[in-house]
């Protein structure tokens, strides 16, 4: 079962990649700086982060999270070692492609760039996200399944996991979804552990209204990323379990 999930998670990454070869448009239309030149936008609002794929070792994924009545989504990257510089970022010419259902957004590339950054239009408004910084030669992200799982307190698991590098690790990112990957809930901790559906150490919850209880007996999905200060996702781990 754990094997025919991750098989489903992976096979989707692979769906669909770009190469920076052929993808990237170099003409001032398509420069971040001139794309939102003359538009109200806002810095450091989309939120984002990328890793390397764990079957492909020059596959980049990048994950972002759409907020409600968002739209044309877009992924440019940055040759430059100075990511704050919108000026040096290209427009990559490919679509995202929905995760967990749509919850989330991807965007699969094959790239030598530095920096990566996504946007998207909201009510009027270019929401831009924090720099990316790929690192898919020089720290490629490390992918597993082990993480702990505390069914003490029926239907709400609690999950806890070893920290690969403190001193690269920001924040965790947990996603809880069904055996079909349907999105339950999202949420980001400092500690390295959550409990399903308690928010006491949450500091962001991305999760639309409150998710649904477990059901006993069910398979689910637990998903974590232990994402750095740079956006980078140092470890995945990602692993189906039975409620009890």
């Amino acid at each position: 079962m754990r094997s025919l999930i991750i098989l489903l998670f992976l096979s989707f990454l692979m769906s669909c990649v770009s190469d920076d070869s052929e993808s990237i448009l170099f003409n001032n239309e398509h420069i971040l700086s001139e794309f939102i030149s003359d538009k109200t936008f806002i810095q450091n609002e989309v939120i984002a982060c990328s890793a390397s794929d764990s079957e492909a070792p020059d596959l980049i994924n990048v994950y972002f999270y759409p907020e409600m009545g968002s739209a044309d989504f877009r992924l440019y990257e940055s040759f430059s070692e100075d990511g704050k510089d919108f000026s040096k970022y290209q427009l990559v010419n490919l679509n995202s492609e929905p995760l967990f259902q749509g919850a989330m957004q991807i965007f699969k590339v094959r790239s030598q760039s530095k920096w990566f950054v996504v946007t998207f239009e909201l009510d009027d408004t270019i929401e831009i996200s924090t720099p990316i910084r790929s690192k898919v030669f020089s720290q490629p992200t490390i992918w597993s399944d082990v993480v702990a799982i505390n069914q003490e307190e029926s239907l709400m698991p609690e999950f806890s996991w070893d920290i690969n590098s403190v001193e690269n690790n920001a924040i965790f990112f947990q996603v809880v979804a069904t055996e079909d990957l349907q999105f339950l809930s999202g949420t980001y901790t400092q500690e390295n552990k959550f409990q399903y559906y308690n928010l006491n150490n949450v500091v962001l919850n991305v999760t639309q209204g409150t998710p649904p209880n477990l059901e006993k007996g069910e398979t689910y999905v637990f998903t974590l990323m232990d994402v750095s200060l740079d956006n980078w996702v140092n470890e995945v781990i990602m692993t189906p379990f039975v409620a009890e």
